[in-house]
């Protein structure tokens, strides 16, 4: 099975948008890079090379853009949306706990991720942490990933303004040190 290691973009402009767009483009590369690990994990026979470079995209990926996406979340839309629904209350929570929860599993991909990178040979020993970790970070993520999508994405739309939006964009954009008017942010 080869490792494609198609371009997936950090901090590439994203496609001009409303916030909610842009937390969902995250979404589609938190989903692309755990396939990237899918595929990492399940490699036979691939270049050096290319097990280097998908194990430096995985780590790069899941150690600098999802810490700003997880933020994006929890700075930008918890404090404007709390108090405001019960069901969205709870899923407030689960969200920020989730956040956490992720850290472990998240600590042994980029570790592992970390060791292969460094030296491609160890990727056959390191296979079964691999795959354990992405395949806890993909149960993870499903419900997480469709819990925003259905309930939190939706009340951003429905009770923010433009006002609101423009400003989590804005800060989205700080985050990631992009310049006000340059393309927005990706993460």
């Amino acid at each position: 099975m080869a490792i494609e290691t198609t371009l997936i973009g950090l901090g590439k402009p994203a496609a001009q948008g409303d916030a909610v767009e842009l937390l969902l483009e995250c979404h589609g590369r938190i989903r692309s890079f755990l396939a990237l690990a899918r595929r990492l994990a399940e490699a036979r026979g691939e270049t050096p090379e290319a097990l280097a470079d998908a194990a430096q995209r995985v780590h790069r990926y899941f150690t600098l853009a999802l810490p700003l996406h997880a933020r994006d979340e929890e700075e930008s839309l918890v404090p404007r949306l709390r108090g405001r629904e019960p069901a969205l209350e709870a899923a407030l929570d689960s969200m920020v706990r989730e956040h956490a929860e992720h850290q472990a599993p998240l600590g042994a991909l980029v570790g592992a991720c970390d060791e292969v990178a460094r030296d491609p040979g160890r990727q056959p020993g390191l296979a079964r942490i691999l795959a354990q970790a992405t395949g806890e970070l993909e149960r993870h993520f499903e419900g997480h990933l469709a819990r925003e999508e259905g309930v939190i994405f939706p009340a951003v739309r429905r009770l923010l303004d433009g006002a609101a939006d423009a400003a989590i964009v804005r800060e989205l954009r700080l985050r990631r040190g992009v310049a006000e008017g340059g393309g927005p942010p990706a993460s």
